[in-house]
């Protein structure tokens, strides 16, 4: 059996014609024929890729978040991976489903961002695990690209030392002159390891570069994310200014109604004293009344007793009879 008959082939889901799994593009699974009709790109908001469908439609949003868009409007930053995707709350939808199926978000060991989500026991696991390392979705995504154009570039590399044995052994008559050139070749092989050694230590530098499409629309989110938060400054400045005015509102308010009471109760103190006078008054004039008038009764008491006495003495006297 040929190994190319071993190796699984399968369909592409535009032309349907079957090649092998590698040479599928990741997500929608396009040949390199259907991939080369119309460019790949990253969606401006979920940064995933996706090919663009005809060259009249250039835009740079996949179907999935024009929808979202539609229905909710434009999206926020998330909280988590800071990608300009959350169109409900606070969370884009890729680190919610996440979040409700792995638990609470982890720090990615690449970004140093709290957007990296473990896995546990989960199968896939090592999806995101490079050399023992947890990362989040977008730095594997960036990975997964330098590791990809390090194998093409590796490939390459091998393919033109293979052709150059072919042509150094397919000349007898030119060896002496072909192994100077080999040798030659060697020489530049050699000072070509260290770069080719150096590409892959560090697979993601070409993720590094200023220029690109992923530094500019981190930069673009980081413009907006810096806008809406100046915004929200702006916003806390006035709700602090109209606060501080409507304290110093009822700051006075309360001091008008405070000085009211006081002339009030002082008022109505003025009121008391004075009515308290008047009584105290009426009162003393009364009980001398009242002193007059029980001294004027005792008098006329004894007056009346005096009389009745002299009545009665005078009545006896010529009642009685003479006894002669």
């Amino acid at each position: 059996m040929s190994t190319a008959a071993a190796t699984p082939l399968f369909a592409c889901s535009r032309c349907f014609s079957r090649h092998p799994f590698e040479e599928l593009s990741p997500g929608e699974q396009l040949c390199k024929e259907c991939r080369g009709l119309f460019p790949v790109v990253k969606c401006t908001y979920c940064r995933s890729e996706f090919q663009q469908a005809s060259k009249s439609n250039t835009s740079s949003i996949c179907k999935k978040c024009e929808a979202n868009v539609k229905l909710y409007g434009k999206p926020t930053a998330c909280e988590y991976c800071n990608t300009i995707a959350a169109f409900i709350g606070n969370k884009c939808q890729r680190c919610a489903n996440s979040e409700r199926k792995y638990g609470p978000a982890v720090t990615c060991e690449q970004c140093k961002q709290r957007c990296a989500f473990d896995r546990h026991d989960d199968s896939k696991k090592n999806m995101l695990q490079v050399d023992g390392k947890l990362l989040c979705w977008l730095c594997t995504q960036s990975l997964k690209r330098a590791l990809a154009r390090t194998k093409q570039h590796l490939s390459s590399v091998d393919k033109h030392k293979h052709r150059g044995h072919k042509l150094t052994s397919s000349h007898k008559e030119k060896r002496k002159s072909d192994m100077m050139k080999s040798k030659n070749s060697g020489d530049s092989l050699n000072e070509s390891q260290p770069s080719e050694k150096k590409s892959k230590l560090n697979p993601l530098q070409g993720e590094l570069d200023p220029n690109s499409s992923d530094h500019v629309v981190a930069m673009t989110q980081l413009k907006e994310t810096i806008a809406s938060l100046q915004k929200k400054v702006q916003q806390k400045e006035m709700e602090l200014l109209s606060k501080d005015k409507l304290i110093t509102e009822l700051k006075a308010q309360h001091h008008n109604n405070t000085t009211d009471l006081r002339n009030e109760m002082k008022n109505k103190e003025r009121m008391n004293e004075t009515k308290f006078t008047l009584m105290n008054t009426k009162i003393q004039n009364l009980l001398k009344e009242v002193a007059t008038l029980s001294k004027s009764a005792k008098k006329n008491n004894k007056n009346t007793k005096s009389l009745l006495n002299n009545t009665e003495n005078s009545g006896s006297g010529t009642d009685s009879p003479s006894t002669n």
